[in-house]
Parts: structure tokens; C-alpha cells; sequence
């Protein structure tokens, strides 16, 4: 897969210090709403957008992963940070340590008490932070989900890591690159709830029904995003599947952790990994062989977009309707598509040949 142009590529000079996706891509100033999925009207966002409206000083954001502690969000958030202190706003981070949407909602209800600005989260659930989101926004907060969407009626605004179709393809493109047209292979997931591990599982499935009919999905499990649960499930899917050719992980933590059950294993250069990583903590994966190719996006211009977004939603540079524009930073300009998505970009892939070239 070809770089993108500079604005939208992964970068080479990494955002060190600062930090997911997920549904397809979907660009002034008219009212948007839809239905929450608690049964509700989610707040509408309304107006005329200015883009030439200033980001008010002092503006709050705050950043809610999934979970703290993840590799992924660390450097995706700390991109949230750059952007924050690029706008001379107050950037602040919370989360729970697992990945769980109940310890999230109490994260969101305490925001919302604190008054903060923005909200940027990635949703360990699409439906049951809804309510406490919407809490958040009735009370002058603007929502920003990145990585992982919610319902479109509990935020303002989602940034979308590239498109579903992309991310999925992309994945696709590379286990058959590695099997050919034929095998087994089974998918290592985060949460059973993951809206954009879902997504691109389901789109990896049709594409194969579709494409590569004598490609079999023999299993899909889940790791929860935890390291050593991934590695279990790894092992698991290796004493269960004698004839499994791949395993493709769409998640950063299942990737490195079935990377390093691989790499100490008799299927180390039997049976191929693939799927969505960091250079970081794939490199020593590549350099012995146990992994051939994977494929991200730069998590730190994730977080930066988001911050940005939430700054211009802030501003009334946009309302978050489908074509409001505005400028993130060094990012360039984004248009808002429908449903309030703004992608940030096509994944690249990473080889031998060129994950020297990234530091994230």
C-alpha cells in the first residue's frame, strides 16, 4: 500500500509523547441530530458554522481512552496534548484501567460536574456511555469521539482512524499477500463490544465470502485488549485450530501479544500474524521473522485531530454538520462527511523496508 500525501501519511518524525478507528468514511452549517440509543432525541447541533470563529482561550480538553496504560491511546492522546498546547488550552487525561464502559460513564458524570469544554473518548461501547455523553453536552460540553464511535447522536463529531473499508482491505491485502487465495484463519479482536473491531471483522468476512471463497474464518476471539488475555487466546486458538494458516489482529495489543506467543512457539514462521500495530512494538517481531507486514495509522495525528475538532466545535468554527471545514494545526483541513465522521486517513503499511523510518 502507497504512502498518502504529506498531510495525511504517517509520519516519520513521530509526535513523541503523544497517542484507533473505525467505521467507514463519510462535508456548510446546517442542523444535525438522530435518535440515541437510549430511546431518546441526543442533542442537535444547530447554527451557522464561522470558520473564521478564534478557539477561546483556555479551553478545556480532556482525553478519555479506552483504557490507560495502552501503548496505543498513550501516544494517541499525547498527540491530543500537542494540539491542546499548540491552541494555549488546558489538556487534561483520565480513564479506567481496563477496558470497560461502566468506568467510563463515571469518568464522563465527573467531567461533565467539572464543567470541562471537550470531551474526547474512544468508546469501549457504542450505546452505554450515551446517556452520561449526552448529560455532558446538555451542559455545554462538546464531544469528540475518536477511534471508536458511539451512536452518532451521543457526540458532535467522530474521527474516523480512515475508512472501515480501508482499514478492512488493507488487512485482507496482506493475509493474502502472505497465504494466497486459500487457508484458515481466524481473527484476535479486543472487546466483544468494540464498534470498530466489529466493523472491520465484518467487512474482512464479506470480503473474503466475496473475494477468496476457499479463505475460511474457522473462529474470532477476544483479548479484551489485555495483553496476557491475548496471549492465552493466541495459544488457545493454536492447540484448537491444527490446520490454522493466520491470524489476523485488528487491535495493537492482540497483534503484539499473539506477535510474542509466535516468536516462542514451533508456529513461528508456520503460521502468519497480520493486522493493525504499532512500529514500536512490532519492530523486534519483524527483524526475526515472526511477522512479515502490519498496518496502522499515526495514533499521535489521531489525537492532534481530535483536539483540534473539539476546538473548532468550541469556536463554532463548524457545528458538525456534513461539509464544515476547519484547519488542525499542521494536519492541513478536514471536512466534516455525514453523520458527523471526519477521516484522517488511509493506513500504511509496515514492512522491513521501511519501519526505520517511524518512531511511534
Amino acid at each position: 500500500m502507497s504512502h498518502l500525501p504529506s498531510s495525511r501519511v504517517l509520519t516519520a518524525t513521530a509526535v513523541v509523547g503523544a497517542a484507533v478507528l473505525f467505521v467507514s468514511a463519510c462535508g456548510g452549517g446546517t442542523t444535525r441530530g438522530s435518535e440515541t440509543a437510549d430511546g431518546g432525541s441526543g442533542p442537535t447541533a444547530t447554527g451557522e458554522a464561522d470558520p473564521d470563529a478564534e478557539i477561546p482561550a483556555g479551553l478545556s480538553v480532556t482525553f478519555l481512552p479506552k483504557q490507560l496504560n495502552n501503548p496505543y491511546f498513550g501516544v494517541a492522546d499525547a498527540g491530543g496534548e500537542e494540539a491542546v498546547t499548540e491552541f494555549e488550552g488546558e489538556y487534561s487525561e483520565v480513564g479506567p484501567s481496563e477496558a470497560s464502559a461502566s468506568s467510563q460513564v463515571s469518568y464522563i458524570n465527573t467531567l461533565t460536574q467539572q464543567g470541562v469544554d471537550v470531551i474526547a473518548t474512544s468508546a469501549n461501547d457504542p450505546n452505554a456511555i450515551c446517556g452520561a455523553l449526552n448529560q455532558a453536552r446538555e451542559g455545554g460540553a462538546k464531544v469528540v469521539t475518536f477511534d471508536s464511535d458511539t451512536d452518532p447522536g451521543c457526540r458532535d463529531v467522530f474521527i474516523n482512524q480512515a475508512s472501515a473499508e480501508g482499514i478492512s482491505s488493507a488487512q485482507i491485502d496482506m493475509l493474502v499477500e502472505e497465504i494466497g487465495e486459500s487457508g484458515e484463519v481466524a481473527f484476535l479482536s479486543a472487546t466483544a463490544n468494540a464498534t470498530n473491531q466489529n466493523l472491520w471483522i465484518e467487512l474482512m468476512e464479506e470480503q473474503l465470502a466475496e473475494e477468496y471463497p476457499d479463505i475460511e474464518v474457522v473462529a474470532t476471539v477476544y483479548g479484551d485488549d489485555e495483553d496476557e488475555k491475548s496471549f492465552q487466546e493466541t495459544q488457545g486458538l493454536l492447540q484448537t485450530h491444527g490446520d490454522l494458516d493466520a491470524i489476523i489482529s485488528p487491535t495493537t495489543v492482540g497483534l503484539a501479544a499473539a506477535a510474542r506467543y509466535l516468536s516462542g512457539s514451533e508456529f513461528q514462521g508456520e503460521v502468519t500474524l497480520t493486522g493493525l500495530g504499532t512500529p514500536n512494538q512490532m519492530r523486534a517481531f519483524i527483524e526475526d521473522g515472526t511477522v512479515n507486514r502490519f498496518a496502522l495509522w499515526n495514533p499521535a495525528d489521531l489525537g492532534y485531530l481530535a483536539a483540534y475538532a473539539g476546538a473548532a466545535l468550541s469556536a463554532g468554527q463548524i457545528v458538525g454538520a456534513e461539509g464544515d471545514t476547519f484547519t488542525a494545526g499542521r494536519l492541513g483541513d478536514y471536512t466534516v462527511g455525514a453523520d458527523g465522521e471526519i477521516v484522517l486517513g488511509d493506513p500504511t503499511v509496515f514492512t522491513s523496508e521501511n519501519i526505520e523510518e517511524f518512531d511511534f
